[in-house]
């Protein structure tokens, strides 16, 4: 009798240890697997790439310290599986970059993770109304030009994107359609710091012209509408049935959404996480207004570990929903 009772014990007992395996298991799907995030040097990417990082990590997942790489590199990475995601997939801006590196049959890209994001240039609206600038065209008058010369060589000189970015071969691709190579130098190398410069340009009373993107804290200190005004491209541009916007107006550049793109074997190993990727979304005035807390000062590792706790709290219901569909997808 004691044999009995003693084996019934044992297996209840075993019963019990296999069911909170299987419920760690289950609350954590992620246990003990290795997860690389990785992103490029724009400090703004940060807390876009960190939210994801503690989803992940809230599902059992080991999220190794983020890397910061060149996006042709990063792309390469994920590909081959030394990253594993990175959370600034542009379409269309990085079309080529993902296509280049293996495209679908090597990455996982569902949902998306935030939309809206416009681009393109902008001068400040004293200039605009002083002269009547509102198209990037005019700037084929090298008086207009002149204008924006900050160097004493007579050309405009409009601040860019840093090689490799992606945007630059459209920037240089407008200068050279539009015949503006002769009047406009594409200013290009550390673009916080040719920023630095605009804003102080700007703050002194001088005309500025520039490139930026939205989520960016410039538009933030720098207001559309307030301070600078959107340039159009010319009408003819080769290109402007995908880049003219619904209200008329043709920026040159086609709105952007973002996506996470994950190592494709990565996902189908780990539904949880491929589920987590498709669903998770950020909205656009989100990032705006933490990049805008990192521009006044908040930009240290702890400042932006703080933003991103901060935004999971202030959306636990969101989140936790999230977190029970990752974990149903394993089952």
């Amino acid at each position: 009798m004691r044999f009995i009772t003693k084996t019934l014990s044992t297996l209840v007992l075993n019963a019990l240890l296999l069911s909170s395996v299987a419920m760690a298991s289950t609350e954590l799907p992620g246990e003990g697997i290795r997860v690389q995030p990785l992103q490029s040097s724009l400090p703004e990417e940060t807390f876009q790439t960190l939210l994801v990082s503690k989803l992940m990590g809230r599902l059992g997942y080991d999220v190794q310290t983020v890397q910061e790489v060149d996006y042709n590199v990063a792309y390469a990475s994920v590909a081959q599986g030394d990253g594993t995601f990175l959370a600034f997939n542009w379409i269309p801006l990085h079309n080529h970059k993902y296509e280049q590196a293996g495209g679908d049959k090597v990455f996982f890209r569902q949902g998306t993770y935030a939309s809206g994001a416009a681009q393109g240039y902008l001068i400040d609206k004293q200039t605009a109304t002083l002269h009547g600038i509102t198209n990037l065209g005019q700037l084929k008058d090298p008086k207009l030009a002149a204008l924006f010369d900050g160097d004493g060589d007579g050309k405009a000189d409009l601040v860019g994107c840093n090689p490799g970015w992606g945007c630059e071969e459209a920037i240089n691709h407008h200068l050279d359609e539009f015949g503006l190579t002769p009047t406009v130098t594409h200013k290009q190398g550390n673009y916080a710091a040719l920023i630095a410069d605009t804003r102080a340009r700007y703050q002194s009373g001088k005309p500025v012209i520039y490139y930026t993107w939205i989520p960016y804290w410039l538009s933030s200190e720098l207001v559309p509408g307030r301070d600078v005004v959107w340039l159009e491209v010319p009408a003819d541009a080769k290109d402007a049935a995908q880049t003219r916007l619904p209200n008329g107006k043709n920026y040159g550049f086609t709105v952007n959404s973002m996506h996470i793109v994950a190592n494709k074997a990565f996902t189908e190993a780990n539904p949880a996480a491929a589920k987590l990727f498709s669903i998770v979304k950020l909205p656009l005035n989100d990032i705006n207004i933490q990049n805008g807390l990192m521009n006044k000062g908040q930009n240290k590792p702890a400042d932006v570990e703080r933003h991103a706790e901060a935004w999971l709290k202030g959306h636990e219901a969101l989140v936790n929903d999230w977190l029970t569909q990752a974990r149903a997808a394993v089952q």
